[in-house]
């Protein structure tokens, strides 16, 4: 039986209610106490971002590249991600807009923002700002997306490296990346302070009012994340196999259950594979190739998540975003949670990259903490679910027999 006082997720718990409860009893005498607390928070995240970007996506790129026979299966499969990933992002970007639930938001912040740089970005401008003229500079200043598609280029190259300079950098990167993963749990396990000093500044100066719009916007993310799974999955299963989702969902509750409880698609992997190989009678050769790609860049219910959060984010801090502005936005978020893909608890460290890929403060990150491991259950879920409809669809295209039997 695991003692709850050693997980993470209690520990938050316990920082949000004291947060809340020293905010109310003490009012604004606890502020001088609780924004230290914050600060060293927000800093420790800052300093975690960039090394963690170059070390996670250059290793994920060279693991990647190193790959046999990607051809037209790596087409397809990546073709169904991005197809997927963009309708998951779409369904978030339609609800918060319909719903609004940031806007009118009692949260006070201490940052004052008066403009989201990615907001004033035409197409143009965001794919000449990927493109850095010094990558080292944009490493400085934390400019992410440059950083991102530098790493790309660099990972793909030491593939086309000749032994032994190839497996010594490969080799270099992914120890470099267990470090920074090292480092990364000490910085998350900074959280409960952080969520404790937040918390209490929000509720010393703005009461409980502020916490309304965060419960509207967990049950927005949640309406998305249903659609997605129940609605957009099983269309996209059906229009390619012409058969029943229902076929391959009935096989699916032992890799959800535990996708559900972990909050992650590595360790579901097996489960999954299992799952898509005797149920929905994908072979083996398509269900090794997709799912372990899948578990590391297709992430369908994230990228709804990171749509519904920036924006609701952005409406917290009083923007306005037109549906241009909205889309430059979600793109950019996008582009950089790659960045982040195989990070634990990754909804914290990755919402803090995106928010500084966009231009927003990353104290918003205090704001969604509070509810965003509820929302990684539920979010992971989904991330497997689809991975799992995307071996069925991919098998299909390759011209297997699936959903049989």
């Amino acid at each position: 039986m695991r003692i709850p006082y050693r997980s993470l997720t209690f520990w938050i718990f316990v920082g949000l209610f004291a947060g809340m409860l020293a905010g109310k009893l003490f009012g604004e005498a606890i502020v001088p106490l609780a924004e230290p607390l914050s600060d060293v928070f927000l800093r420790l995240l800052r300093m975690a971002i960039m090394p963690l970007i170059i070390t996670s996506l250059t290793a994920a790129v060279v693991s990647v590249g190193e790959r046999k026979n990607l051809g037209l299966l790596g087409a397809r499969t990546f073709a169904y991600y991005i197809t997927s990933s963009l309708m998951a992002i779409l369904t978030g970007q339609i609800l918060v807009n319909i719903f609004r639930p940031g806007v009118g938001s009692a949260i006070q912040l201490d940052e004052a923002v008066t403009e989201i740089p990615a907001a004033q970005q035409s197409v143009k401008d965001l794919i000449l700002r990927i493109i850095p003229e010094n990558p080292f500079q944009s490493l400085a200043e934390g400019d992410v997306l440059p950083v991102i598609f530098f790493c790309i280029l660099f990972g793909y190259f030491i593939t086309q490296l000749k032994e032994p300079h190839k497996t010594q950098l490969g080799d270099f990167f992914q120890a470099a990346f267990q470090a920074m993963m090292k480092m990364t749990r000490l910085v998350i396990w900074s959280a409960p302070l952080g969520v404790f000093g937040i918390n209490a500044t929000i509720v010393a100066t703005t009461g409980f009012e502020a916490f309304r719009s965060l419960g509207f916007y967990f049950v927005v993310v949640l309406i998305g994340l249903f659609i997605h799974a129940s609605v957009t999955l099983p269309l996209l299963v059906y229009l390619v196999t012409r058969k029943n989702p229902w076929r391959h969902y009935k096989g699916m509750p032992p890799p959800l259950v535990t996708a559900f409880s972990t909050c992650s698609t590595i360790v579901t992997l097996p489960l999954t594979m299992e799952a898509v190989t005797d149920n929905s009678k994908v072979s083996e050769k398509i269900a090794s190739f997709v799912l372990p790609i899948g578990a590391t860049v297709n992430m369908d219910g994230t990228a709804l998540y990171e749509c519904v959060a920036v924006i609701f984010i952005a409406q917290v801090y009083g923007f306005a975003l037109s549906f241009d502005q909205q889309l430059i936005i979600v793109v950019t978020a996008l582009l950089a949670s790659i960045g982040a893909a195989s990070v634990p608890m990754s909804g914290l460290v990755m919402m803090s990259i995106i928010l500084a890929a966009v231009g927003l403060p990353l104290e918003g990150v205090a704001i969604i903490l509070a509810v965003d491991r509820i929302l990684d259950m539920f979010r992971t879920t989904v991330n497997v679910l689809s991975d799992s409809c995307g071996s069925v669809i991919v098998a299909k295209l390759d011209g297997e027999e699936v959903l049989t039997g």
